[in-house]
């Protein structure tokens, strides 16, 4: 590899790091609910990326390309992942604390969860879009590009989709109209 393409790909990356850093971070954070554990796998997804890049791989949607990676890590880390008791916790120096803003993080995480469990109630269709437009946070091109629909159509799935999301959340007992 010459100079030039090196510093093509670290220019590539650079950018990459600089516009989807964030959305990761907060992406591997929703899924691990640690942010050393997320950031940690954040940076491994860079780190895969540029070996991967390295080698020679071409990549044509870095976002989703990115995204991919990060969600193949974070589940190799639930599957090595082992419950620890409250009792040992509390021995290593925990203590649990009743802080508001604790409270109010918890609570978002609570309707963040529960929108994931009613997207899973959504039909099929719909919950590809929804899960790639608010959980990946794709854009509506990359969606496009992924799926092969046109904007408009991923533009008009995921109002449609969102649209029935807030029906099962304002009533989530009756959910069989949901479905005509």
């Amino acid at each position: 590899m010459t100079t030039a393409q090196e510093t093509k790909l670290q220019t590539t990356l650079t950018l990459a790091h600089h516009d989807f850093e964030r959305g990761l971070n907060a992406c591997a954070f929703f899924k691990t609910h640690n942010h050393d554990t997320g950031e940690d796998l954040v940076q491994d997804t860079f780190m895969k990326t540029w070996k991967y890049l390295v080698k020679g791989g071409k990549i044509e949607v870095m976002k989703a390309f990115l995204y991919h990676i990060l969600n193949n890590l974070i589940v190799d880390e639930y599957r090595k992942h082992k419950t620890t008791s409250l009792d040992v916790l509390v021995e290593k120096g925990f203590e649990p604390s009743a802080d508001n803003s604790e409270s109010e993080q918890l609570l978002d995480r609570l309707d963040g969860k529960t929108a994931l469990i009613l997207i899973k109630r959504l039909p099929q269709k719909y919950q590809k879009v929804m899960r790639m437009r608010y959980v990946q946070l794709l854009s509506l091109k990359e969606m496009s590009l992924i799926t092969g629909q046109t904007k408009n159509t991923m533009a008009v799935q995921a109002y449609r989709g969102l649209e029935k999301l807030k029906m099962l959340y304002n009533h989530p007992i009756s959910v069989g109209h949901i479905y005509a």
